[in-house]
């Protein structure tokens, strides 16, 4: 059996997934996604919305995008494409913002002033103000610098502790 004829066993009209429609979304085949965008009703675009909202770059948002890569985007197309836009979007900022509480912890951690952690570290001290910001991600390499800076000076933090 091919994969489209698969696919079409495995949905009826209203794009639910014959084979059970309490399955999650997450599992249903693009025709079926394909088939509830054009057919279904709310409840159905809801259940695929909490998809993209649950993993906004996942399978469901990709199957969604490809569906409607060639559609007019208007009423419920525009609508999945903003939930997309939107859900990414805040998907980053949070990111962004979990990236700003672990550079804090790094920074804490190493017992330096701000403008000594960013010196070392080797950025400018308004660079390190944006990162923790959350407006804007530090680049990987960068983190990972900072977690080695962190575990010297706490090391080092310990050692003189063990001193005194």
């Amino acid at each position: 059996m091919t994969l489209a004829a698969r696919d079409a066993d495995r949905s009826h009209g209203n794009g639910v997934p014959a084979r059970g429609p309490d399955r999650p979304v997450e599992v249903w085949p693009t025709s079926a996604i394909r088939s509830a965008l054009q057919d279904g009703d709310i409840s159905v675009w809801q259940r695929i919305v909490l998809a993209i909202k649950r993993d906004p770059f996942g399978r469901t948002a990709r199957q969604v995008e490809e569906v409607l890569a060639n559609a007019e985007l208007i009423g419920v197309s525009k609508a999945m494409h903003e939930v997309i836009a939107r859900s990414r979007q805040h998907l980053e900022a949070n990111e962004r913002a979990e990236a700003a509480r672990h550079i804090r912890v790094l920074m804490d951690r190493s017992g330096l002033s701000d403008p000594e952690f960013a010196s070392r570290s080797g950025i400018p001290p308004q660079d390190l103000e944006v990162y923790l910001s959350g407006k804007v991600s530090p680049p990987a390499s960068l983190m990972i610098r900072m977690r080695r800076l962190s575990d010297r000076f706490a090391k080092i933090q310990e050692q003189r502790r063990g001193r005194g």
